[in-house]
C-alpha cells in the first residue's frame, strides 16, 4: 500500500529516531492520525520549543536552558570542583543525579570512540576536559562511561590524556548486581567482581 506523502514523510522522520524501526515508526504515525488535533500539535509545539529553548553548557556540555551562562550544576558554589565525573551521555547525569550521592561537577562526552562508526577524539568533547584539569581546580577524574567495548577504549584513552596532569583517574567499580545469584552471571561480570573484590 502506498501512503499519502504527509504520513510517509511522518514515518520517515520517526525512523530516524533511535530505537524506532519501521513499525514503530509507523505505529506512532497512525496513532497521531487518529489522534485528535491537539495532540499533534502539543507534540510539535514541545519539539520546537525544546529545540530553541535547551542548549549545552558550554563548561560541562550538559543539558542546559537556553540564555544561562552555564548549567546549574556548573554554577553551584556548594558542588565540589576537585572532582569531575566523566560520562557519555545528558541521560547518565540524570542517572547520577537520581542517586543523591555525587556532589562533583560532570563533564559529558557526547558519545564514545568507535573508529568503525569513524568516531575519534576530535568527535568527543574531550580537549574541553583536558582544558578544564590543566586550570588545576581538578584533583579526581571518575570515568563513569558505559561497561562496553567503546566505553573502555574511550576510558582508556582517557586515562593516557589524563597521565601527565598528575589528577587522579578511578574508573566506576562493576560486579554483581545487589541481590544477583552467582549461579546467574555471566563470566565477564564474574571475572571482574573477582578482580575488583575489595577489604571486608
Amino acid at each position: 500500500m502506498i501512503l499519502p506523502e504527509p504520513i510517509q514523510n511522518l514515518v520517515t522522520a520517526f525512523e530516524r529516531l533511535p530505537g524506532i524501526g519501521p513499525k514503530s515508526a509507523s505505529r506512532l504515525a497512525f496513532y497521531l492520525l487518529r489522534a485528535p488535533v491537539d495532540v499533534s500539535r502539543s507534540l510539535a509545539d514541545a519539539l520546537i520549543a525544546f529545540k530553541e529553548q535547551t542548549s549545552f553548557c558550554p563548561e560541562c556540555f550538559n543539558i542546559m536552558l537556553s540564555g544561562r551562562e552555564r548549567c546549574e550544576i556548573c554554577e553551584s558554589q556548594v558542588r565540589d570542583e576537585s572532582i569531575i565525573c566523566v560520562v557519555e551521555e545528558p541521560l547518565d547525569v540524570i542517572a547520577l543525579e537520581r542517586i543523591g550521592a555525587y556532589k562533583g561537577k560532570y563533564h559529558v562526552l557526547h558519545g564514545v570512540l568507535s573508529p568503525i562508526e569513524g568516531i575519534g577524539p576530535d568527535d568527543l568533547r574531550i580537549k574541553p576536559l583536558l582544558g578544564r584539569v590543566g586550570l588545576g581546580k581538578a584533583k579526581e577524574i571518575i570515568l563513569a562511561t558505559n561497561p562496553s567495548m567503546e566505553g573502555d577504549a574511550t576510558a582508556l584513552y582517557l586515562r593516557q590524556q589524563l597521565q601527565q596532569s598528575g589528577v587522579h583517574v578511578t574508573r566506576l567499580a562493576r560486579g554483581l548486581p545487589a541481590g544477583g545469584d552467582l549461579e546467574y552471571a555471566d563470566q565477564n561480570t564474574l571475572l571482574r567482581a573477582l578482580s575488583g573484590r575489595q577489604e571486608m
